[in-house]
């Protein structure tokens, strides 16, 4: 079955979805046991995956930084007015709108 994962501050609970299945027969647990594959996913690799997604959302905050900086300079170089001072040119740079969107 699929299974569907919940959230909240105290916890995290995953549920599997079963279809046609007699529950009372089963004899399954809900899942609350210590040795579950997310508990043991979690113990082994969570560090590594919360590491990359800081290196990573480093990188992109760091590279919008500079590309809408490098935008900025640019409209200067052309003699447009600076934003500082009121301009709006920036606005038509494809540069400075990719930094945005990253």
């Amino acid at each position: 079955g699929s299974l569907v994962t919940f959230s909240c501050l105290s916890q995290r609970v995953v549920c599997r979805v079963v279809s046609g299945a007699d529950l009372t027969a089963s004899g399954q647990d809900n899942g609350t046991s210590d040795d579950s594959w997310v508990a043991q996913l979690e113990s082994k690799y969570g560090f590594y995956i919360g590491l990359g997604l800081a290196v990573f959302s480093s990188f992109l905050i760091g590279s919008s930084v500079i590309l809408k900086k490098k935008g900025l300079l640019r409209l200067v170089e052309k003699g447009g007015t600076r934003a500082g001072d009121g301009g709006h040119g920036y606005l038509k740079d494809w540069l400075w709108w990719a930094g945005l969107l990253t």
